[in-house]
């Protein structure tokens, strides 16, 4: 278990220095253990029984080690100290206060009825017996223990027993009693706790929240640190509405990669009735310095799991589950990859012939050879591809394209003429009516591309720098009917810029559209003239056609125009804590826009900030989305989000909440109901999280939400200003 970030409030103390140097320094170093004692005291008497008396006020220092007292006894044969009065004890790591002590050179302490301080932890508390071992080990009897300041216990760790390895950083307790304000809010006979950032094995802090499709849920994890390179993590739950369940991760690294594997399992969901699993496997391994093997593979029991534990309307569109295993192979100009993959139909309502293919496999090749003779660089793209599916057609298509590039360039200016040839054959099995199950296609592309710098200073002292950058392209394909071909894995692209300057508008090869057309773009940018850094960019461009396309896909239309739509971007970064993004796709012909997006960020720090947004797409998607994350005072800060469709007049997601800082912990609060199913039924929750420094977490994860929900908001330990 990882510690909980400082949740440090206006009015709490500033960390000691001594506190500050502990956490870079050993509990007890070598360098100490083996430096000469310096022994003070007002007056040394020794016994027949070779004890000697140290009277009055005593001190016992080693290295960075000291002990004060009075009157304490020493034995010259075991080294010990003794003292049955006030001791005060500290280390570059701790400090004790207790009744009376034992003491040794070799690393070794006892005090009785003492007080305690942890200064990398910032912990303090009280113990009947304190023991200290020659590693730097504490073993604490019926400890009060807190991260809280003096005269602030808000939570304290009560135990019979606690154990802290300062070495490693991890504390395990046993009958461990917490409260909270006075009040006790867990009882557990055994807990591990971290009092450093150290791996252990041991329960952690459980969980809990509601929702009112699976009702309260409460939760207990263990954590398995089973080897340096391996761990697991295990989460049982109950939910009042569904029965238990069992969520399990377990992580692993070795000499050629990492990954992992989690499987959330219930085996009996009275609300569904019957068992439900997720199971998912993701892995990267590198072979060597050109060999790469990637996996991600994931397979769940049934159509619902996503709505009923997905938390947001994100997971209601989710579709399909990928499953996909690469290998590739990348040198020095060249580029290779196989590729299997295979996708689980969520949606059930999707057809049969309209649910994707597998791939069994995908092999692609690409090649680069730049500066050969004449400055000419010469490419090659290659891919073969075996689609299976249960209906329909399926078959192998093999596609190549060769090619020639001569880059020409000088200041402010390139030119780069192109010229490849594309051909591509199909061998089906039970071709639709009308495809060719031996269909080929074999046509030249011809481009010409090229573009313009243009710089001047700008600014009252030349600060920034201001750049206009006119670009074009000059596209020629000739048509080729292509209605024999079958339609595997490809669809027409959206119109961005990129995909302006694009070769062909179709995404995949079973379509090359026919081209006779120039692109031209213009873009503009202001920076700073020192760092290079981008306040500022605004782009247009549009595609001009000599002669309409006339290839399309099965169901589209033709277009009888002579332009393109226009895209335009504005992007600005960064400028007096404003970020604004801008896009829009705007027809022309109708004189209305086709797509648009608007994002508008205000954030001074990185605990404020506030987002709205909108999103259209025609005859789709018409969406508001605003987010807030702002400390309203010292202590109180406040979050709320919402995401509205317009078109359907309803809100897809919200959720307000509250945090409140104090000196040793936080606490969370979030509500928030969200659409959960494609037909719209919605779900309320509430997380519930309390945050104890130097402990952990108790209740759900609200701060990974808020982070997630909210664009640019990150959780840090609060600053002393407000509004």
């Amino acid at each position: 278990m990882l510690p909980a970030e400082p949740a440090q409030a206006a009015d709490c103390p500033d960390p000691t220095p001594e506190q500050t140097a502990a956490k870079a320094a050993p509990a007890t170093s070598k360098a100490d253990l083996d430096a000469d004692i310096d022994l003070s005291m007002d007056s040394l008497d020794a016994t027949q029984e070779s004890l000697w008396h140290l009277n009055g006020n005593v001190g016992i220092k080693q290295g960075d080690r000291q002990l004060k007292t009075t009157d304490a006894t020493f034995d010259p044969e075991s080294q010990d100290f003794q003292t049955d009065h006030p001791v005060e004890y500290t280390d570059p790591s701790m400090r004790v206060e207790g009744k009376s002590a034992q003491f040794n050179p070799a690393g070794t302490a006892a005090f009785e009825d003492a007080q305690f301080e942890l200064h990398a932890q910032g912990a303090r508390g009280e113990a009947q017996r304190i023991a200290v071992n020659t590693d730097g080990e504490l073993s604490l009897k019926e400890v009060r223990y807190t991260t809280c300041p003096l005269g602030q216990e808000d939570w304290l760790f009560r135990a019979s027993d606690i154990d802290i390895d300062r070495g490693t950083g991890i504390g395990t307790g046993r009958r461990v009693r917490l409260d909270f304000k006075g009040v006790p809010i867990l009882y557990t006979p055994f807990i591990s706790f971290p009092v450093g950032v150290e791996r252990k094995s041991g329960i952690l802090f459980p969980t809990f929240g509601t929702s009112s499709s699976s009702g309260t849920a409460v939760g207990v994890p263990w954590y398995w640190n089973i080897a340096p390179n391996y761990d697991a993590t295990l989460l049982p739950t109950y939910y009042s509405r569904r029965g238990p369940r069992l969520d399990t991760e377990f992580r692993y690294l070795n000499s050629s990669g990492h990954g992992e594997v989690t499987a959330d399992y219930l085996p009996d969901d009275m609300r569904f009735g019957g068992s439900r699993n997720l199971v998912r496997w993701v892995d990267q391994s590198d072979f060597s310095d050109h060999w790469r093997l990637n996996v991600d593979a994931a397979n769940v029991s049934d159509t619902r799991w996503f709505e009923d534990f997905g938390l947001g309307p994100e997971a209601t569109s989710i579709t399909y589950i990928d499953r996909i295993a690469n290998l590739s192979y990348l040198s020095n100009g060249w580029f290779a990859s196989m590729r299997t993959q295979n996708f689980q139909t969520i949606d059930t309502t999707i057809a049969d012939l309209d649910r994707p293919y597998t791939l069994l496999p995908q092999i692609a090749v690409h090649a680069s050879m730049p500066e050969q003779p004449y400055g000419l660089t010469f490419a090659m793209d290659g891919e073969f591809s075996n689609f299976e599916r249960d209906e329909g057609a399926t078959g192998m298509r093999l596609d190549v394209e060769p090619q020639v590039r001569m880059p020409l360039r000088a200041a402010g200016i390139y030119l780069e003429p192109a010229a490849s040839w594309r051909y591509t054959a199909y061998d089906l099995k039970d071709p639709g009516p009308g495809e060719d199950p031996h269909a080929t296609r074999s046509l030249p592309i011809l481009s010409l591309d090229g573009g313009m710098t243009f710089e001047r200073p700008s600014g009252s002292r030349g600060q920034r720098l201001q750049t206009l950058e006119p670009r074009f392209m000059y596209l020629y394909v000739p048509y080729h009917n292509q209605d024999d071909i079958h339609q595997f894995d490809t669809d027409a692209a959206d119109l961005n810029l990129v995909q302006l300057f694009r070769t062909n508008r179709y995404v995949g090869a079973d379509r090359v559209s026919d081209a006779n057309q120039v692109s031209i773009g213009v873009t503009s940018r202001l920076l700073d003239a020192d760092t290079g850094q981008q306040f500022i960019a605004a782009t247009i461009g549009q595609a001009f056609y000599f002669k309409e396309p006339r290839v399309t896909l099965p169901g589209e239309a033709l277009t009888d125009r002579q332009t393109s739509d226009v895209i335009a971007e504005l992007d600005l970064r960064a400028y007096r804590n404003w970020n604004i993004r801008m896009g829009l796709q705007w027809d022309p012909a109708d004189s209305r826009a086709e797509r648009s997006d608007v994002h508008f960020q205000y954030q001074p720090s990185p605990e404020r900030v506030v987002n709205v947004g909108y999103r259209f797409r025609r005859d789709s998607v018409e969406q508001v989305d605003g987010s807030v994350a702002w400390p309203v005072s010292k202590k109180w800060s406040a979050y709320a989000r919402m995401v509205y469709s317009l078109e359907d007049d309803t809100a897809l997601d919200q959720f307000a909440g509250v945090e409140y800082r104090a000196c040793c912990w936080r606490l969370r609060a979030v509500a928030r109901r969200y659409v959960r199913t494609r037909d719209g039924a919605t779900d309320d929750s509430f997380l519930l999280q309390l945050e104890l420094n130097g402990l952990s977490s108790v209740g759900v994860g609200a701060d990974a939400f808020l982070e997630r929900s909210i664009q640019g908001y990150s959780l840090r330990p609060a600053s002393s200003s407000y509004p």
